[in-house]
């Protein structure tokens, strides 16, 4: 598999974080023990007051450059954007890396990434959640807090498994889809891009993409326009 930067031993260093909501904590608590500290936040809205203590809140891409001309830009980078906004962090994502700065992987020391898996770059691994054999996860995703990905698992960029969703094994997650919180998608399943699958739904058959699944087991809520 494919660590990246937060290898324990990998060094310490500086992080900024694009994001400065709730998420933006769950990530400092996850790179804090192998040495990383956020040097600064930026986010789109205007946030009264930072979230992490001591770190300030640039506002837009505006606020990006005045901080990369105070401080060069050559930092490693998490984007903390949940929900369905894989478009969001993808975009965001490649904005920076243009900028000069170096994606990171945030993998929590309570989770389990099986050593033959692989790890796109800016994908987070959160607190107590399983990535099985062979699996394959591309960029920006997120595996939430106790979330399980099982065996030779194949998901797209910018997909957010949410706390507590299980996909088992042989699973196929197209782009920039929700998988929502405790929810469950059966063996050999194929799920299409920026689908979302509901809280606790229970998918037992193929989901088209851009459609909304609801329920057990699950079925069509709507689907959006192309």
């Amino acid at each position: 598999m494919i660590r990246g930067q937060t290898k324990a031993g990998g060094g310490a260093g500086e992080v900024v974080i694009w994001g400065a909501s709730g998420h933006a904590k769950v990530l400092a608590e996850c790179i804090a023990p192998l040495g990383y500290r956020v040097a600064a936040l930026f986010d789109n809205r205007a946030i009264l007051g930072s979230p992490l203590p001591g770190v300030r809140v640039y506002r837009g891409w505006e606020g990006f450059e005045d901080w990369r001309r105070a401080h060069g830009g050559r930092q490693k980078f998490l984007v903390a954007i949940g929900g369905d906004r894989g478009t969001d962090r993808l975009e965001i994502h490649d904005r920076l890396e243009a900028a000069g700065l170096t994606p990171m992987q945030a993998i929590h020391q309570t989770a389990f990434v099986a050593t033959n898996a692989t790890l796109g770059p800016g994908s987070h691994v959160l607190a107590n959640s399983t990535v099985g054999v062979e699996t394959r996860i591309g960029k920006q995703c997120i595996i939430n807090t106790n979330a399980s990905v099982d065996h030779e698992c194949v998901l797209g960029n910018g997909v957010h498994v949410a706390p507590g969703a299980i996909l088992a094994g042989c699973v196929e997650i197209g782009d920039c889809v929700l998988v929502g919180a405790g929810a469950v998608v059966l063996p050999r399943i194929r799920v299409g891009a920026a689908a979302v699958i509901g809280a606790g739904a229970v998918v037992i058959a193929d989901v088209p993409a851009r459609t909304t699944v609801v329920g057990n087991p699950a079925r069509p809520l709507r689907k959006a326009a192309a």
